[in-house]
């Protein structure tokens, strides 16, 4: 089963298809990530690319669906205040969000909306700011994930890409790891190691890169590899 293309961008397949290749892929990466924090505790993970159109909303997606499967109450944040996207998957209003919270026009309960996957909730991004990276770098951004730490086995972060704009390294001093998506045959490794830099320069732990849409030379679909 090849990645999800622009035709059905938006599919868990981990929920619609569970025993496929990609799914098992996705379980292989939680498992990973699992083990990853046998030596220091992981409550919220930050999954960002290098450049748009990388993977990495589907990846975040569906990775909170396989830790959901595992009975954790999972938490899933769209804090890309700039181009929104998990709303899609999960067929979510996202006229109310993170950005209301934010500037103080509600409480984080009214933000946090149940999904149809058991153990699943999303905050959805909102309206988007003039603003997003000066919002994300607020204390009430800080004083929410400590609340939110205490209702919720795991927290999963999207962030807008990392080249682009500084949100991502602004998101990953918050997180106690970092995911790395890459496309493969897309990105330059030079913008790559850029992005690998830029987490260093702030300190933030970087958990592994998830690498897609490489060919299997067995069946010719897609998969995902991590490293």
């Amino acid at each position: 089963m090849s990645v999800p293309t622009s035709k059905n961008k938006y599919l868990l397949v981990t929920n619609t298809n569970p025993k496929s290749i990609i799914s098992e892929s996705y379980k292989t990466l939680r498992t990973n990530l699992t083990f990853s924090a046998v030596d220091q505790a992981i409550k919220r993970i930050l999954v960002t690319s290098s450049q748009p159109g990388e993977g990495k909303s589907t990846t975040i997606a569906n990775l909170a669906v396989t830790f959901a499967q595992e009975n954790k109450r999972v938490l899933l944040i769209d804090a890309d205040l700039r181009k929104p996207a998990l709303h899609h998957f999960f067929v979510k209003s996202n006229r109310y969000g993170l950005t209301n919270v934010l500037i103080n026009q509600g409480q984080a309960a009214s933000s946090i909306l149940e999904t149809d996957i058991p153990n699943l909730s999303i905050i959805p991004s909102g309206p988007v700011p003039p603003n997003p990276s000066e919002l994300l770098a607020s204390q009430k951004m800080k004083a929410l994930l400590e609340q939110l730490d205490a209702e919720y086995d795991l927290i999963l972060i999207d962030s807008p890409p990392s080249l682009a704009v500084t949100d991502a390294q602004i998101l990953s001093t918050l997180c106690d790891g970092v995911l790395l998506v890459v496309h493969y045959g897309k990105v330059k490794q030079q913008l790559v190691q850029k992005s690998l830099l830029g987490f260093e320069h702030v300190k933030a732990r970087v958990l592994g890169v998830v690498i897609n849409n490489i060919m299997s030379p067995k069946d010719g679909s897609s998969s995902y590899y991590y490293m």
